[in-house]
């Protein structure tokens, strides 16, 4: 019996997430009384998951499996399922996740809960906290199943460092060539993606336009942060779709998330409600953005985020 976790990476590298789901899995271990394996597919590095609990790693050698294929993985972590014998199968709630999750648990026959918040309060029965209608509210769920597959909210837990004498053992799952694609497809390097961002810098039709999208580029190289955009701004062509957030677009957990020129309606609040800290700019004092953040700016974002810029400038510069 086993707790096992997919650790997912991005160009070999872990994802931020990745180091999250090991410590939470950890801990599920020990509560459990057994033992946690982290399940890797083609890590530059396994040996950093050591300091996060992982006492075994089984990698997935395969350059065809740099591309995300949720069929593919989901028939992988069954089978490491199947061969550490694993009572608890732990995801990321990223975008990934929510695809590969569902299909791990079908696979599994097993109960799957999403949105988990926090470790079991209870493991007979096995009771899960998770969020529920669109992050507004909790509720304790009750998975029954030998096998249960839990999907972990972004930010909900932390990262523990549990520094433990791990040991790598290469696995080679069955993998169904067929079902690998070699189509090419546009992939953007060297930017932080906004799943992985512990800052996203989004902006709206506050902006008034594509032409002045620069200042949210600017903000967000100071910050390191991800750019993002509300759904008006996409469905306009401003920004692509693979930036919008809310509701209907990518889900935000970030520590931080600054909305600028974005009046906040319920759809956008409901899919960046879990960020820790919400910071808004906008002209209209009344926008409901101002109820939900944790700090408002009421003026003209080309005034205020340039000046936002130079300060953030000069604190970098004074401290590094």
């Amino acid at each position: 019996m086993s707790v096992l976790v997919f650790a997912e990476t991005s160009e070999g590298k872990f994802k931020k997430s990745a180091f999250e789901v090991t410590s939470y899995g950890k801990k599920i271990a020990e509560q459990l009384g057994t033992n946690v394996v982290v399940l890797a597919i083609n890590p530059v590095d396994p040996t950093l998951l050591y300091a996060y609990g992982a006492e075994k790693v089984l990698t997935v050698s395969n350059d065809a499996l740099n591309t995300f294929n949720t069929k593919i993985y989901a028939n992988i972590i069954k089978q490491a399922a199947e061969k550490e014998e694993s009572q608890v199968v732990i995801i990321d709630s990223n975008s990934n996740g929510l695809y590969l999750a569902p299909t791990v648990a079908v696979n599994l026959n097993a109960g799957y809960a999403n949105n988990v918040v926090s470790l079991p309060s209870s493991t007979s029965p096995f009771t899960l906290k998770r969020k529920t209608f669109s992050n507004k509210a909790f509720n304790n769920t009750v998975v029954n199943t030998e096998c249960k597959v839990i999907s972990l909210a972004k930010n909900s837990f932390g990262l523990i460092e549990n520094q433990v004498a791990g040991n790598i053992e290469e696995f080679s799952p069955s993998i169904v060539e067929s079902g690998l694609t070699s189509e090419a497809i546009e992939q953007t390097t060297g930017k932080v993606t906004i799943a992985d961002a512990d800052i996203v810098v989004s902006g709206g039709r506050g902006l008034k336009g594509p032409e002045n999208w620069k200042i949210i580029e600017d903000l967000a190289d100071v910050l390191g942060a991800a750019t993002a955009c509300s759904k008006p701004v996409s469905d306009l062509g401003w920004r692509p779709h693979s930036e919008h957030v809310g509701q209907t677009g990518k889900p935000v957990a970030s520590n931080l998330y600054i909305a600028i020129g974005i009046s906040g309606a319920i759809q956008h609040l409901a899919g960046v409600n879990s960020s820790k800290v919400k910071v808004v700019i906008n002209t209209d004092p009344e926008a409901p953005f101002f109820k939900a953040a944790d700090y408002g700016i009421v003026g003209d974002a080309f005034e205020v985020v340039p000046k936002l810029i130079e300060k953030l400038k000069e604190f970098k510069a004074n401290n590094a």
